[in-house]
């Protein structure tokens, strides 16, 4: 895994121990030698993540759209930073970019972009590892939605363990290592390469 997108707040939130793990997973992927990918904001995790990865050597690909650029939340300190028109062109480029994605505690734009890429795992637009660094139990009322999905007939039960569950960003590599896809998932995606 080179490139790791990873999904988070833009907001530090109320406990200190979402930026402390922000940090941690920024210091843990420059490390192993991976790319952070994110959404280019220096606000929040995203830069708490973004200035541990730079500080301890690693790269960071930000994109981000022009109306936060506006706003001037853009990091502009980044390896690289991409600036685009709408919302739906940054995940694009985003997904693009990455090999892996990963969620931290976030609002919104957090499980928006972390689900539209379940979705794509389930639709075979692409086969990439998802993983969920549970802090806090922060997702734990998600990955219940997610099971009830399940029990009441709308996810398959090969879908749900398309994403990874982990307590602690240390051990974001080995569930990296361990993912696998639906069958359903890579049979959609060799029939839409073989086209």
């Amino acid at each position: 895994m080179k490139r790791i997108c990873l999904f988070c707040g833009s907001s530090a939130g109320t406990r200190p121990v979402y930026a402390a793990t922000a940090a941690a997973f920024g210091r843990v992927l420059a490390t192993h030698g991976a790319t952070l990918v994110y959404g280019g904001g220096s606000v929040g995790l995203m830069h708490a993540a973004a200035e541990a990865a730079l500080a301890a050597g690693g790269q960071v690909i930000g994109v981000i759209t022009e109306q936060l650029m506006v706003r001037e939340v853009g990091h502009p300190g980044l390896t690289k930073l991409t600036v685009v028109p709408t919302m739906h062109e940054r995940k694009a480029i985003m997904a693009d970019h990455a090999d892996a994605f990963v969620a931290l505690p976030g609002g919104f734009g957090t499980f928006d972009e972390f689900c539209e890429m379940a979705t794509w795992n389930q639709l075979g637009i692409h086969v990439k590892p998802l993983v969920m660094v549970n802090v806090e139990g922060y997702f734990d009322g998600f990955l219940m939605q997610v099971d009830r999905g399940v029990a009441d007939g709308f996810l398959r039960r090969e879908h749900r363990a398309m994403i990874e569950v982990v307590a602690a960003v240390d051990d974001v590599f080995p569930a990296l290592a361990r993912w696998q896809t639906s069958p359903a998932a890579a049979w959609l995606r060799a029939r839409r390469d073989a086209a």
